[in-house]
């Protein structure tokens, strides 16, 4: 066993040691679990929030996306910060709304405001069914960082299945506690490690920043700016636009932000948060490093840039490290969005269609739930080839669709009522599975558009559909509810 693969399972002992432990001497009820008693200061709900974000993307992803399509790659820094904006006003009223209902779950959050059951299942399965290919991007994620940082000597495959017992036992035992104390570490390591990759790895091979540009510029001047077709101008600014809308529509984001203790922590949260998005900077830079370094990566296998350089560039034990640290950057977000899964599924379709109302019982299907939704998502990760980034907006563009109902109800007077809002996601969701399976873009559907239409991201289709869905049937079911009221007063 070499240097690289003990350090890397240094980290993990470390990262389910302390998982288990912030589990010790509390009573895991249902809320405990999933929220944290929604006791989170500042400290654990800013961790818990990057977590779910700053994961293998951050380590993959972002430079796997610079080294095959270049500059579109910063359309990641405009959304994130843009949706940090919005969570400064978005943020507190659910909260509030949730804590005032005890609400666990951005399902909960819809079946109480629109009084709807079973759009609050609906509303589950989009949220399950969204969360999937993010847990896939991590566990892709995961076992390309061991099987390269272990020099070979683990494959994808079994890296792959390590991890997924790991957190599937973490999170069955610790819940959200686990998520934010694995990540503390996580936070501390993938920064350091990042800048110094970002800076370090441009000064050894070109002598500094500048040079490194100038020879890509030289090279390869098409990853400097932005395409003319295609992901352009136009399909960045929609995507940064999309993406914004539907950051918060996470569940794992969206339960991390209930586990706050009081409103201020989203404020003070909404200035330090776009700071931290500088760290994908540094990413970015490896990924340009990567270009003329290791050249030949194609498609999906972009997401090797950084490890495939690191590689040739260090020694085993600081491979090793890098490779721990990509481990959390896996973990961490896998556990929340497993356990969000859980609670979706528990509270918002087994309790509703079984009739329970133990909250004990409810609880343990949210634990058994975590292993089967973990064993799904290493079928898919196993029987696909997808580019990180790829996986990532796929699922943007489901959870998306929630966003205009959400915000509807945050309205003193909503004008969409829980017909409307079920029908539209129904719609906008479909839209999105038709697009994403047919390969349709706004340019095949309409060739005799200016380009600056075509290359607008797709799921704007979808959202579309969505409004006008909502509005439509909210508009038709008032009016015949009101003449069913009519004629049954005057029979009465």
């Amino acid at each position: 066993m070499n240097s690289a693969l003990l350090i890397m399972f240094a980290f993990l002992m470390a990262a389910i040691f302390l998982a288990i432990r912030s589990g010790w001497g509390k009573k895991m009820n249902l809320e405990q679990w999933a929220v944290g008693g929604r006791g989170f200061g500042i400290v654990f709900v800013f961790l818990l929030l990057a977590g779910e974000f700053f994961t293998t993307f951050t380590f993959l992803g972002g430079s796997g996306m610079i080294y095959q399509v270049g500059s579109p790659a910063y359309y990641v820094l405009a959304y994130m910060t843009l949706a940090y904006v919005f969570s400064y006003y978005l943020l507190p009223p659910i909260w509030r709304y949730a804590k005032e209902h005890k609400l666990v779950s951005i399902s909960d959050f819809f079946r109480s405001k629109y009084e709807s059951a079973p759009l609050g299942m609906l509303v589950s399965v989009v949220g399950m069914v969204a969360s999937v290919p993010v847990v896939v991007l991590q566990l892709k994620g995961l076992g390309i960082i061991v099987s390269e940082t272990s020099y070979g000597m683990i494959s994808p495959t079994l890296a792959m299945w390590i991890g997924t017992i790991a957190v599937t036992i973490y999170v069955m035992i610790s819940g959200i506690h686990g998520a934010a104390w694995t990540a503390i570490i996580k936070d501390i390591t993938i920064v350091i490690i990042v800048v110094f990759l970002g800076l370090y790895l441009p000064y050894h091979y070109y002598g500094g920043i500048k040079p490194m540009f100038e020879a890509v510029q030289a090279a390869k001047p098409a990853h400097l700016i932005l395409p003319d077709k295609g992901q352009s101008l136009s399909w960045v600014i929609s995507t940064v636009l999309l993406t914004a809308a539907g950051f918060y529509m996470q569940p794992g984001l969206f339960a991390a932000a209930l586990s706050a203790k009081s409103e201020k922590v989203f404020r003070r949260n909404t200035i330090i948060m776009p700071l931290y998005t500088l760290l994908l900077v540094f990413v970015f830079l490896v990924g340009y490093t990567a270009i003329l370094q290791v050249p030949g990566l194609k498609g999906a296998e972009g997401d090797l840039a950084l490890l495939r350089l690191s590689i040739q560039t260090f020694d085993p034990w600081f491979i090793g490290v890098i490779g721990g640290v990509g481990l959390l950057t896996a973990l961490v977000p896998t556990s929340i969005i497993l356990l969000t899964i859980g609670t979706l599924f528990a509270k918002n379709v087994y309790q509703p269609l079984s009739k329970s109302s133990s909250e004990a019982h409810v609880a343990k299907v949210a634990k058994l739930t975590v292993p089967v939704v973990a064993l799904i998502s290493l079928y898919f990760v196993l029987n696909g080839g997808n580019a990180l980034y790829a996986l990532l907006l796929m699922s943007f563009s489901l959870i998306t669709q929630l966003f205009p109902a959400l915000l509807w109800s945050l309205l003193p007077n909503n004008p969409v009522n829980k017909y409307g809002a079920s029908w539209g996601i129904l719609f906008g969701v479909a839209t999105v599975a038709y697009l994403t399976i047919s390969k349709t873009t706004i340019g095949t559907l309409f060739p005799g558009l200016p380009q600056v239409v075509k290359d607008l991201n797709t799921g704007f289709i979808a959202l579309f559909v969505n409004l006008l869905i909502t509005l439509l049937i909210s508009v038709l079911t008032r009016k015949s509810v009101a003449k069913e009221e009519i004629v049954s007063s005057a029979n009465y």
